[in-house]
């Protein structure tokens, strides 16, 4: 957590309140997960936020230079985007300046209209950085493919020739960037497919059925903003709905709302998942 669907929530949400707003000044409290605190405390002031956008789980932030008295451009007219993961449980949101200061919020940016943009994170797995406008191509490299733009002939090809097991894949941000243990497990069962199922083994009808899965799992989850089963909340503070609609995910012993067979948790490329054994039969190495 949080995987696509909260921070897409939470990135509509900033849209809705930072473009066009100036950084006027950076407070920083505890910042072992930024990668240069020096740069971002001294670069940002003064720059104005063009744009919010979803990169897998990373939000990107585009700045640009602000304006100076005379209401031309400053000095500084070079352009660069402040990266950010909320890593386990971190927290973005947008609030009035006077508003109580919540523990472990370690990121204050005041903002031109009286509000704050603050940075919340108990375990500090975050991450902050800057990239430069040269340097995003670079940056995108690093990840894999946005599963709700992937076409059915480039995921089937991504997964066609994979020896390793589907929920592995579907959790490496080299492949899909995004998707999380939640929706894997969820998008798994949609598509009746077993978590250790070799991804080379299944057919290319399969493998368009899970494409389908996770683009409807993903959608799904957007529109209720997200699943708050530990610390998430949206820009706004408020937790998402979609956790009431979960499927398998943490459901061991619980009955399978298709066949009520009881949900099982094994253990896949390490990480718990969850699985319905009559809706997503076993490889056949692993039945017993």
């Amino acid at each position: 957590m949080p995987e696509l669907p909260e921070v897409e929530t939470v990135v509509r949400g900033l849209r809705a309140s930072l473009p066009g707003r100036t950084i006027l000044d950076v407070r920083l409290g505890k910042a072992d997960f930024i990668d240069d605190p020096t740069a971002l405390a001294e670069r940002l002031p003064g720059k104005r936020i063009a744009d919010v956008a979803r990169l897998g789980k990373f939000i990107r932030v585009a700045l640009e230079p602000g304006k100076n008295q005379s209401g031309h451009p400053g000095p500084d007219d070079s352009r660069f985007n402040f990266i950010i993961h909320l890593g386990m449980i971190g927290q973005l949101t947008v609030r009035p300046a006077n508003d109580p200061v919540r523990l472990h919020t370690h990121c204050f940016f005041a903002l031109d209209d009286g509000q704050e943009l603050r940075y919340t994170d108990i375990r500090r797995f975050g991450r902050m950085l800057l990239v430069p406008e040269s340097g995003m191509d670079r940056f995108l490299g690093l990840l894999g493919k946005e599963p709700l733009q992937i076409g059915p002939e480039e995921f089937c090809k991504e997964f066609s020739s994979r020896r390793a097991r589907v929920k592995a894949l579907l959790l490496d941000q080299r492949v899909l960037r995004g998707v999380g243990n939640i929706y894997a497990d969820e998008s798994l069962f949609r598509a009746r497919l077993h978590p250790a199922r070799i991804a080379a083994s299944l057919k290319e009808k399969q493998l368009l059925e899970l494409r389908r899965a996770i683009r409807d799992i993903l959608e799904e989850a957007i529109r209720f903003r997200g699943s708050s089963i530990s610390d998430y909340v949206d820009s706004a503070g408020k937790r998402g709905e979609f956790q009431q609609r979960h499927r398998v995910y943490d459901r061991k012993g619980k009955p399978c709302f298709r066949c009520r067979e009881k949900i099982r948790r094994v253990v896949v490329a390490g990480r718990s998942s969850y699985f319905c054994p009559r809706c997503q039969p076993a490889p056949r190495s692993r039945r017993k």
